[in-house]
């Protein structure tokens, strides 16, 4: 028996929500008291590495067919994974690659499955997990009563935590890899930025800012906090701001621990995809705007007057001209 932890990576790179994966689920074998295992698919240089965040072995399936993601491809073979370690817990990060295959493994293996768990399991009375819902406006404890289970963990609810000092086993998984029936024309990759839906931080702006013209001091401010810049709906509606920045419930939900919103009014749509930050500040001209109501911290004042001073403060206290 095990606890499987899926190690989801990108051009060599593990990605922050499979850190946090990794370190519940080795919290999580040691309070069931068994072993931390990991499963990979894909080649990821340096993989025994991973041993220092808990996990023991790293059982890894290298094919051409799972360099691209496939979530039919990827669960078939991870279920193999499952059934030859006889793991009875696997834990995904609920990020778009962990939502692709977790609820497909969940039907392939008839196990309960929690999506969005935002603590470690109670086991003193079977197996409760705590979860978020409504859009984070409240929680639900879910009990898993099936003999496998599978969480998938919100990213930013869980801290990565270095709890091994030795180097995992890396083992070579032969299993049956069925070709994909999707077929990639082009990848476009977002380069030179903070992956939004891993950043610690995020500013963002909306309507307030008028137009694209004035989206540099966002991008300055953001760039001194070694942040990701997001955007309201109507702004990436508008095209001042790609898409791929638009956070909200008809965008990427996201839960940095610190995100500051300039000039938007803080309309329930938006609130939905960022309201699990662990810390909201709101820069807004208007004192009746919602988004004051969900905010740590407010400013009530101009956009255009407020943040270059914010720019100019943080600026001394990194010490840049």
């Amino acid at each position: 028996m095990s606890v499987l932890i899926f190690i989801d990576h990108s051009d060599g790179q593990v990605k922050k929500g499979a850190l946090e994966a990794l370190s519940y689920g080795t919290q999580l074998a040691a309070r069931l008291g068994v072993a931390a295992e990991g499963v990979l698919l894909g080649a990821l240089p340096d993989a025994g590495q991973l041993g220092k965040y808990g996990v023991t072995k790293i059982h890894q399936v290298d094919n051409d067919a799972l360099h691209h993601l496939d979530g039919q491809v990827f669960t078939a073979v991870i279920a193999q994974v499952v059934e030859a370690t006889g793991a009875k817990v696997i834990v995904f990060s609920n990020n778009s690659d962990g939502k692709a295959i977790a609820p497909r493994l969940s039907a392939r293996l008839k196990a309960a499955f929690v999506s969005g768990a935002i603590a470690l399991p109670d086991t003193a009375n079977g197996f409760v997990v705590k979860k978020s819902v409504f859009s984070g406006k409240a929680f639900a404890n879910v009990s898993l009563n099936t003999e496998v289970k599978i969480i998938g963990l919100n990213p930013n609810s869980f801290a990565v935590t270095a709890s091994g000092s030795g180097t995992a086993e890396v083992i070579s998984f032969n299993a049956t890899v069925d070709a994909s029936k999707v077929k990639v024309l082009s990848t476009n990759k977002i380069k030179d930025e903070v992956p939004l839906g891993e950043a610690e931080i995020v500013v963002s702006g909306g309507r307030g800012l008028k137009g694209p013209e004035n989206w540099g001091m966002i991008e300055e401010l953001a760039k001194l906090l070694g942040a990701a810049t997001a955007c309201s709906r109507p702004v990436s509606d508008t095209h001042w701001r790609p898409h791929h920045e638009h956070v909200g419930q008809t965008g990427l939900a996201i839960a940095p621990n610190l995100y500051i919103a300039i000039g938007i009014s803080g309309a329930i749509q938006h609130l939905a995809g960022v309201n699990r930050s662990k810390t909201i500040v709101v820069i807004n001209k208007d004192p009746e705007a919602p988004f004051f109501k969900a905010a740590d911290y407010g400013i009530v004042g101009d956009a255009f007057e407020v943040v270059p001073k914010v720019i100019e403060e943080v600026k001394k206290l990194k010490g840049v001209a």
